[in-house]
């Protein structure tokens, strides 16, 4: 019986980041992974759109504030054309202002950019195997959201649109 070596499935990775400082941060983070490879990386909204409509991603590390057109408006762009295509975002933001929007616009995750390193490979390993990922203090703010009878703070109820001109006046 001869003893072949089972060949790893390599995921491929689009970096979506418009400063070159993070992109290097997420390259070095994800080269010790075994799984994993940088296939590109883009540094604003067309160029996302335009890596994706030429090449194969198994997933893409979206950042919410991109030039051009945000990240959560290029996510619904991408969720259109591509709609199995995963994306987590990664983001400065805090998750309790923007984790919720990203969800309903398709996302498949999200990270800050504060969490470990480790967390973002446990983020890009599940969403790659079908799951969704949200950290253990998204979930309890998810518990909240879904329980029907809780009140709305007025903000939560804005459209994307109208979250974005807020933060801007804020």
């Amino acid at each position: 019986m001869m003893n072949k070596k089972k060949e790893i499935k390599k995921i491929h990775i689009l970096i979506a980041d418009d400063h070159p400082i993070v992109r290097e941060g997420f390259k070095k983070t994800l080269s010790d992974a075994y799984d994993m490879v940088i296939s590109d990386e883009a540094s604003n909204s067309q160029e996302v759109l335009n890596l994706v409509g030429e090449k194969k991603y198994d997933i893409i590390l979206l950042d919410i504030s991109m030039p051009g057109r945000g990240g959560l408006e290029i996510l619904k762009e991408l969720k259109g054309k591509h709609p199995r295509l995963p994306v987590l975002i990664v983001s400065i933001y805090p998750e309790e202002q923007y984790a919720m929007r990203a969800f309903r616009a398709g996302a498949s995750g999200y990270l800050t950019k504060s969490s470990a390193p480790h967390e973002l490979m446990t983020a890009i390993r599940k969403i790659t195997s079908g799951g969704r990922y949200v950290s253990s203090a998204l979930a309890e703010k998810l518990t909240y959201y879904l329980d029907k009878y809780s009140e709305k703070l007025p903000h939560e109820t804005l459209s994307d649109r109208e979250y974005q001109v807020m933060l801007m006046i804020a």
